[in-house]
């Protein structure tokens, strides 16, 4: 009996781990923009071997509302092989970012990402980031 007690806590701790491994979650940064902007990112590894990013973000406010102001939000990737990447935008009006200022982001990624930061821009499809970074979740 006490052999199956302990063979049955191993495969728990051992399912747990299996659990809490297959998605990393890290923490943005606090920015000096928008102080009060907190949120996460998620990168799990797909059955594809691609990388799936998830973005949650909360008091991240309007960008016409910075100064100086902007026109939407960019998320980058950086990896060890290639410069930042435009992966997206962030939407700025009030469909995707409520007036709770809560805002989620997706995309997939062939490459591991080693950074992810969000950039304030005047054109979605810059190929280069700008100076006004929002956050940034430093090396992953």
């Amino acid at each position: 009996m006490k052999h199956n007690k302990y063979f049955n806590h191993i495969l728990l701790l051992a399912f747990l781990i299996t659990l809490l491994s297959c998605s990393k979650k890290t923490n943005f940064q606090t920015s000096s923009v928008v102080p009060a902007a907190r949120g996460f990112v998620k990168i799990k590894k797909d059955n594809n071997n691609n990388y799936q990013i998830k973005i949650e973000l909360r008091n991240l406010s309007e960008v016409t509302r910075l100064e100086p102001s902007a026109k939407t939000y960019v998320v980058w990737m950086e990896s060890y092989m290639a410069a930042p990447k435009n992966i997206g935008q962030i939407k700025s009006d009030n469909s995707l970012l409520s007036k709770t200022l809560k805002a989620n982001f997706e995309s997939v990624s062939a490459v591991k990402p080693t950074k992810i930061f969000i950039t304030a821009e005047d054109n979605e499809t810059t190929t280069y980031p700008g100076y006004r970074i929002v956050l940034t979740t430093g090396t992953l």
